[in-house]
């Protein structure tokens, strides 16, 4: 089963036809998604410098080239809509910098949990893009990402718990039915 297939298919009755401009919430909502996104870019690169741990490097690495086509995607819809793009900052250069000193770089599981958590507000914002938005292809291409930050999401909290790197809650008990 292809889930883009799917999606597309869902989506295709209303792609058709003229499109509205958009309106001030799809503009906001999409050009703080893809700022988002530049911002994120910067965290995996300077992560991917200092992960000790070659799985969770590789789950970065993955999170960061869905990251990249993402945010490739949202600029070139805002350009083509004529809106400005977020000013990006410079990309970090990827090389191997092992002699920074421990307290000053983050720990593999803080790099994990970190990502978990981008990844999470990623997938949150999305939603709210989603419902928020009138032209069915916002909602479509907000969908395809969707789908894609879970095909890496889905991996890396596989990962965190075979690291035992999640942070769970302590079991709720409740003291009425005791």
């Amino acid at each position: 089963m292809n889930y883009f297939e799917i999606l597309y298919d869902t989506f295709k009755p209303f792609l058709d036809g003229e499109k509205k401009p958009l309106n001030t919430l799809e503009v906001s909502n999409i050009w703080l998604y893809a700022g988002m996104g530049q911002s994120t870019l910067r965290l995996e690169e300077v992560w991917v410098n200092t992960i000790q741990d070659t799985e969770l490097k590789e789950k970065v690495m993955n999170v960061f080239l869905v990251h990249k086509e993402i945010v490739n995607e949202l600029n070139e819809f805002l350009l083509k809509e004529s809106v400005p793009l977020p000013k990006p900052s410079a990309p970090k250069p990827i090389d191997d910098y092992q002699a920074i000193p421990e307290g000053a770089k983050f720990t593999d599981q803080e790099i994990a949990d970190l990502l978990s958590y981008n990844l999470l507000i990623a997938m949150t914002h999305g939603m709210r893009i989603i419902t928020e938005s009138i032209r069915a292809d916002i909602g479509f291409m907000i969908s395809k990402f969707l789908l894609m930050h879970l095909s890496v999401s889905i991996p890396l909290k596989q990962l965190m718990l075979e690291r035992n790197w999640i942070q769970e809650a302590p079991p709720y008990i409740n003291n009425a039915q005791r």
